[in-house]
């Protein structure tokens, strides 16, 4: 495993984003572990957050793109503190570019945060998990509606690898539908990997009790 795959796994438990326990999420699913995105509140979070994005994009996609799209609300700090790093890291300069709940008549109107999206960008779409797909079928119009663009591709931060609406993965699925490449920084089965009987910090994170939960949760929820 890339070893900043391995420090983003570590960055997310020392953020507390990353927990094992019991949860429930949005669909409904009682989970082993959740990963909640809004506990990234710092600057120097966000910094490093968006470097471990800006290396998943090069490994997946290259940097032949011109904008980066993050979806309102989440992907608009994603979507600056990642064309940052990319700027930083790799000498490339990308736009950003995000979208409004709401469209506004005055000042800055339109429906569009950052840069606009022009005839001939190919753009790059960053979200914080891996989605259902509701977002991508709301983001991909707004972004054709701004002239002849191509779609690189969408990153996200990790992949659950859990079924979407059907048998395949969520991320499958919008490979499969959207006809879009998709990545994450890490998925589970990386983060389960590196975190398995493993000692971090003074702690064993997953130790043999969360794996037999997490096991038990791919068997009824994950890809067959």
């Amino acid at each position: 495993m890339e070893k900043y795959k391995q420090e983003f796994i570590e960055f997310m438990v020392d953020c507390g984003v990353l927990k094992f326990g019991d949860f429930v999420t949005k669909s409904g699913r009682k989970t082993p572990f959740f990963v909640n995105t809004g506990f990234y509140r710092t600057g120097s979070q966000l910094k490093r957050l968006g470097e471990y994005y800006a290396e998943a994009i090069n490994e997946k996609f290259g940097l032949d793109f011109e904008v980066l799209f993050g979806p309102a609300y989440k992907g608009i700090p994603l979507s600056v503190t990642t064309s940052v790093a990319i700027a930083d890291k790799y000498g490339k300069d990308v736009k950003y570019c995000s979208n409004r709940k709401e469209i506004k008549d005055h000042g800055d109107t339109g429906i569009l945060l950052g840069s606009p999206v022009s005839d001939g960008d190919r753009v790059v779409i960053i979200e914080d998990v891996t989605t259902a797909g509701t977002s991508i079928r709301e983001t991909l119009p707004i972004i054709n509606a701004q002239g002849d663009v191509d779609i690189v591709g969408l990153v996200v931060s990790v992949d659950r690898m859990e079924r979407g609406q059907g048998e395949k993965s969520a991320l499958s699925e919008i490979e499969d539908n959207f006809g879009l490449k998709t990545t994450a920084i890490v998925t589970m089965a990386e983060v389960v990997e590196h975190l398995y009987n493993r000692e971090y910090n003074g702690k064993i994170i997953i130790d043999d009790e969360i794996k037999t939960a997490i096991d038990a949760y791919y068997d009824k929820y994950g890809v067959k």
